[in-house]
């Protein structure tokens, strides 16, 4: 039996973020995924154009659906869209007996809002207790934390901050900072610093998504979460390192890229 991991996101149709990018990340670390969709975008590498919510009931009836039947060992979130939406997860969370990676988005790379001004104080307060791990930006770290981040002594901080809402653990990710694009991992009151190389590209669509995927892939093998965010970390690297090409804007990471050990499906590919 495989183990599977449950992804509870937006879709994109060109495929580089959202559950597309999640279940390709899944498939490549060996697990079987399942998917719940959040939201509709209308969208590629270019921009977005179009969000449609789904209605919160049909979320419910989704993810009881593939929990019921084929349940995950761990499982994320990723654009959620409205309050009610928000609301809705820390519910079902509050009783999920695996682990929930919060990838909190609210802004596409393009600039589209797919978390609504009203639903970041629902995040906060009712869907962070909840969560094993959350998996900030800066700028959504800033929003979390109300600190403003200039480097990783800000972003330890913030990161705190963000813990004292209730999420066990908070990875803050630093490609929006000025030079290497390092992270930061709180976890167990103990600050990890996870050193990152700039790559100079435009090819990063879905970097986000893929990382915390790649995270709870990790956490649905059954590593410990430390060492399952350094795995991640590791990957998301050389998915960038060696992104397709793909597209005539930003274009997404290479969800082909091999992962530590044996554990890839279909190993390189650039």
């Amino acid at each position: 039996m495989p183990p599977v991991a449950l992804t509870i996101a937006g879709s994109d149709p060109s495929g580089g973020a959202g559950i597309q990018a999640d279940l390709k990340t899944f498939h490549q670390f060996g697990v079987y995924g399942e998917a719940a969709i959040t939201l509709l975008t209308i969208q590629n590498t270019r921009g977005v154009t179009r969000v449609e919510l789904v209605q919160p009931e049909i979320i419910r009836e989704q993810i009881e659906a593939a929990v019921s039947d084929i349940p995950p060992q761990a499982a994320k979130t990723g654009a959620l869209g409205g309050v009610e939406q928000v609301e809705l997860l820390a519910v079902m969370a509050a009783a999920f007996p695996f682990p929930l990676v919060v990838d909190p988005v609210m802004m596409s790379k393009h600039g589209a809002r797919l978390l609504s001004p009203d639903a970041e104080q629902a995040l906060r307060t009712r869907l962070l207790p909840h969560c094993a791990l959350v998996t900030p930006n800066i700028a959504e770290a800033e929003v979390l934390s109300g600190i403003t981040i200039d480097g990783l002594d800000d972003a330890e901080k913030a990161a705190r901050r963000i813990g004292e809402l209730g999420a066990l653990a908070v990875l803050i990710k630093g490609g929006h900072l000025e030079g290497a694009p390092d992270d930061l991992l709180y976890a167990d009151g103990l600050v990890h610093r996870l050193n990152g190389k700039r790559v100079r590209t435009r090819n990063t669509h879905g970097t986000g998504c893929t990382y915390s995927a790649a995270i709870t892939a990790l956490l649905a093998r059954g590593e410990l979460l430390v060492n399952a965010v350094r795995t991640a970390k590791r990957y998301i690297q050389r998915a960038i390192e060696t992104a397709p090409g793909l597209g005539s804007g930003s274009g997404p990471v290479n969800h082909f890229a091999e992962t530590d050990g044996d554990n890839s499906v279909s190993g390189a590919s650039s």
